[in-house]
């Protein structure tokens, strides 16, 4: 078990910080088909392969809640992150577990 040095929401906690209005950031780290049938509005979406690529359109200093189907891929993507420095909360649950908006689509 790897000591982990992030924070975990779960889905409702997250749909509470949106509803109050907190400047929440979403990354989306599940592949295109998962994100085009039903991802958070105004999540940003970068596959987990690609994360390495795309630190450049991430805010390290920015709280960025990271969200996958169950939790697994965004902890992976946590760890990978937080070990860099980057300021990451890991959505535990995922999208098999919000029950806010969802958009289809790209």
């Amino acid at each position: 078990m790897s000591n982990k040095t992030y924070k975990e929401l779960l889905p409702h906690e997250v749909l509470e910080r949106i509803k109050h209005k907190e400047n929440v950031t979403i990354l989306d780290v599940r592949e295109h088909d998962e994100w085009e049938s039903g991802h958070i509005y105004g999540a940003k979406h970068i596959p987990l392969g690609q994360i390495a690529r795309a630190l450049n359109e991430i805010e390290p200093k920015q709280e960025t809640i990271i969200v996958c189907r169950s939790g697994n891929r965004s902890g992976i993507a946590c760890d990978y992150l937080s070990s860099m420095g980057y300021h990451v909360v890991n959505m535990s649950g995922g999208m098999s577990q919000w029950s806010g908006e969802v958009v289809y689509g790209k």
